[in-house]
């Protein structure tokens, strides 16, 4: 029977592994509550830790459950978009030319032709949004190639429905969610790194952590904002 801790209503499940300290953590959607902790850690020791922790976890879910969720997008006059992290108003502009989205400092322009679909204009606004990443990224990589001693074979954008990023540790390349550009810039780059220490260490091990720790002091904080994000139409996970 697996192991849960209960504290009222909150339930909490336990996973023992191989590590030196317990990690209790709050996921979104829906607030579900876990704690790893040490093979040898007692169930009373364990149970006291969580209380201890209480408030957080009350905090932690009610943020999630006050969460904005975003509705699917319409790709229509005046409607809302996020680009790192701003909102912008978007202008869609009818016109026999080859599709294509500009930017100023309150608004984004999407041009297409006359009659054109959700689809099709979403479809170019995707393209733009891959256009944007494609700018951003290589920088960052090469930036964390040099601190992190590690060498990537390439970089993949795709649209993602669980995860904000991957890593294939034998292909040594990185995959990341295209969602991110919608995202302030700096967790984009929290993303980069947390790929990127992968491929030192391919699990989220106690070497992992320390990792990235050592690398990136305020990666929690940068989870934990990137969480509280408004979220796509999608669920989103780690």
């Amino acid at each position: 029977m697996a192991e849960t801790i209960q504290l009222g209503d909150i339930v909490i499940a336990v996973t023992r592994k191989d590590i030196k300290h317990v990690h209790l953590s709050v996921h979104p959607p829906s607030g579900r509550v876990t704690l790893v902790a040490p093979i040898g850690t007692r169930p009373e020791v364990a149970r006291a830790y969580a209380i201890s922790r209480l408030g957080w976890i009350r905090d932690q879910q009610a943020k999630l459950l006050g969460q904005a969720r975003e509705t699917p997008r319409q790709f229509v006059e005046r409607e809302s978009h996020y680009l790192w992290g701003r909102r912008y108003l978007l202008s869609v502009v009818e016109k026999d030319a080859k599709p294509s989205v500009t930017l100023d400092h309150r608004r984004i322009t999407l041009t297409v032709r006359p009659g054109r679909s959700k689809a099709k204009r979403e479809a170019a606004m995707h393209e733009w949004h891959k256009s944007l990443l494609h700018d951003a990224v290589p920088g960052l990589i090469k930036k964390w190639e040099t601190k992190l001693g590690v060498k990537v074979s390439g970089y993949f954008l795709q649209r993602m429905k669980t995860k904000w990023g991957g890593c294939n540790h034998r292909a040594r390349n990185i995959r990341l969610n295209t969602e991110l550009v919608k995202k302030p810039k700096d967790l984009l780059e929290y993303v980069v790194v947390h790929e990127l220490i992968h491929l030192i260490e391919p699990t989220h091990s106690e070497r992992f952590l320390e990792l990235m720790a050592e690398h990136y002091p305020a990666w929690r904080e940068a989870r934990e904002e990137l969480n509280e994000l408004p979220l796509a139409a999608e669920v989103w996970n780690e």
